[in-house]
């Protein structure tokens, strides 16, 4: 059995340019960091006494007989992808809902590509993963979605993210004092709207017509620039706040689905309660609020925002990680040393027939 842990992430700065068809062209970069809420993939290989060949467990059921049968594209397009032939068992258990603007479908393909190259054996750089997982969900599922998820779960850590128009990536680091990074975090408050969301339909609205917003997409990315000046500064945090309302006004300008009433309401109230930027998190649409407010004006916030869900979350740099490695009993092996029909034929038998594993 194998369970990997993968983190989800927050999104500051450079949302949209992300997007192959714009990077492609223009170059992009983000900056954005992972948090210590995270994506649990257990996986394991099935023994031969079930009637399914397959078995995924997330917010459905599913036992299927063969890949082609498998509704989760994610799940069936990875194990297609890595030629996994034998019988599998996918349990998905996560800290925060999906469809919530927290990279939770990428940390999905993340962890699951983790976590079936640990049970075939196989290890797996970070670099690697995030290419691949990348590949997957643009290429193979032809998603429309950016590419800062898949390299932030990852790799996790604050970082500032560059893409180059050769498709390449590069992951530098926010090398910050402790102190500095305990500070940053100190500002940030984060709310669950309760407003669920597909971000591939939100994102789609806006990414596939990139050169009609080319004035805001080279705004968003100066602004990763000169949030990383903010933090490596020793000045205020303060510009960094107001930083993120000027970025937030500007990816409203994207598309009308970014925002809408409720969530515009939300932003008011919390920047009269003394927030001093924010933003939704993801695409948009709903999801996740994050918040900028100085440590004073917290409690007001809190007071005025009682009706949502309050996340406390610290930084996290560990990335995707293998938590849990045990490798059970081969049945292959022992069934061809005795000379009997490996695992692969025992799942081709009726287990309702008497004597079916005798």
């Amino acid at each position: 059995m194998i369970i990997s842990r993968t983190p989800f992430r927050i999104s500051f700065f450079g949302g949209g340019t992300d997007y192959p068809a714009w990077y492609r062209k223009q170059g992009g970069a983000v900056l954005a960091a992972t948090i210590n809420k995270y994506c649990y993939l257990t996986c394991r290989y099935l023994p031969p006494f079930f009637q399914h060949r397959t078995r995924l467990v997330y917010s459905k059921v599913e036992m299927v007989h063969s890949l082609d049968e498998i509704q989760h594209p994610s799940a069936r397009e990875t194990l297609r992808f890595l030629k996994i032939k034998r019988g599998i068992e996918i349990h998905h258990d996560g800290d925060l809902p999906g469809r919530s603007g927290m990279g939770s479908s990428s940390a999905f393909t993340v962890g699951l590509l983790h976590a079936l190259y640990a049970l075939t054996g196989r290890v797996i750089g970070k670099k690697q993963l995030a290419t691949e997982a990348l590949r997957l969900e643009q290429d193979v599922l032809k998603e429309a979605v950016g590419s800062q998820d898949q390299v932030s779960t990852a790799y996790g850590g604050v970082n500032k993210i560059v893409f180059q128009p050769n498709g390449d990536f590069s992951v530098q680091p926010m090398t910050l004092a402790p102190a500095r990074l305990e500070e940053l975090n100190a500002h940030l408050m984060l709310f669950f709207t309760g407003i669920k969301r597909t971000a591939a339909h939100v994102a789609s609205s806006y990414a596939n017509n990139v050169a009609a917003r080319e004035g805001l997409l080279r705004q968003m990315r100066l602004q990763v620039d000169q949030s990383c000046g903010i933090l490596n500064g020793r000045g205020s945090l303060a510009p960094f706040g107001a930083l993120l309302h000027k970025a937030w006004v500007a990816k409203r300008g994207l598309s009308d689905k970014v925002s809408n009433a409720s969530v515009d309401s939300l932003y008011e109230t919390a920047r009269r309660a003394g927030a001093l930027g924010g933003k939704l998190l993801g695409a948009g649409g709903g999801g996740f609020f994050l918040l900028f407010v100085p440590p004073e004006k917290q409690k007001k916030v809190l007071r005025q925002f009682q009706r949502l869900i309050h996340v406390p979350f610290e930084f996290e740099f560990s990335g995707s990680q293998i938590i849990f490695y045990d490798l059970e009993e081969d049945y292959s092996k022992h069934e061809k040393a005795r000379g009997r029909r490996p695992i692969e034929a025992f799942h081709e038998l009726d287990a309702t027939a008497p004597g079916a594993f005798l």
